[in-house]
């Protein structure tokens, strides 16, 4: 990979998210293998007055266990081996733990954008007033308090899925999976998605954002550590069953992460034309 020049001065604290050797089995395909990986809570020293939180890319082709992957992680499905953690408390997951805005948003069409995140305030047992409250500064904040009284069939792409993302919100998750968030985004759509993706990790220093995502461009620019998912060789050259983590790129140290307009400089271009290049033999 390239050589790091200039990362941005930082250091790691406690462990937010662990998975210690995750296999599946399904349908008796092997689709993961012996996935291990750790996630802790970055704290930048170079600038104390921001939280920064933690967004993790995931790379791979299709086939790659990517979506499988995204699943045990939300404690949606459970590895047929190992286990993922999560908190400082180092809880196994279970499903509801982790916040999942999904490609396809799932809002009520019958009710209002409001209306929607006062049910999701409700479950996370906020009073109907304390609901509304939440929703509205939350709304105003991602920049849709103009579409609170507007349904979903009359929200953009882009404003379902900053509404999505504020349901999770209200559910009071700091641990957020998105599947392909730039999926049928047009340029200025996706960069718009790219912004509220850094916004949210700015919230607050443990929120840990995971993207599933074929856009490599796009995940560079939000991430701090990439994921490139993958099958192994043999000596022969053959393909080993079960997908897994092949490598893990660390584009703080790379000199990439956190800062605006990075996606315009030749260390960025070079980064991930090698990465095109990388996904194409794994």
């Amino acid at each position: 990979m390239t050589v790091p020049t200039n990362p941005q001065q930082h250091e790691y604290k406690e462990t937010l998210i662990k998975i210690e050797k995750v296999s599946v089995v399904l349908g008796g395909k092997l689709i993961l293998r012996d996935i291990n990986a750790e996630i802790k809570n970055v704290v930048r020293t170079d600038r104390p007055d921001i939280k920064q939180g933690q967004v993790v890319g995931f790379l791979g082709r299709s086939g790659r266990g990517k979506t499988t992957l995204f699943r045990v992680l939300s404690g949606l499905l459970r590895p047929t081996e190992g286990r993922v953690l999560i908190t400082e408390r180092q809880v196994p997951v279970e499903a509801g733990m982790v916040g999942v805005v999904p490609q396809y948003h799932t809002l009520f069409d019958n009710r209002t954008v409001l209306g929607n995140l006062t049910v999701a305030g409700a479950a996370n047992k906020l009073s109907r007033s304390e609901a509304k409250d939440k929703a509205m500064a939350l709304l105003e904040r991602f920049h849709v308090a103009d579409r609170a009284d507007a349904y979903p069939a009359e929200l953009s792409g882009g404003q379902k899925q900053r509404v999505a993302i504020i349901q999770q919100l209200m559910c009071g998750h700091t641990y957020l999976l998105m599947d392909e968030p730039y999926a049928s985004l047009d340029p200025v759509a996706k960069a718009e998605a790219s912004e509220l993706i850094i916004e949210l990790s700015l919230m607050d220093e443990r929120n840990t954002i995971f993207i599933v995502t074929h856009e490599i461009d796009e995940a560079m620019k939000v991430s701090d550590m990439l994921w490139l998912l993958g099958f192994e060789k043999k000596p022969s050259g053959e393909f080993l069953p079960g997908a897994c983590i092949v490598d893990q790129i660390n584009l703080i140290q790379h000199g990439l992460a956190w800062q605006k307009g990075i996606e315009k400089t030749p260390p960025f271009a070079a980064l991930a034309n090698e990465l095109q290049e990388r996904l194409k033999t794994i």
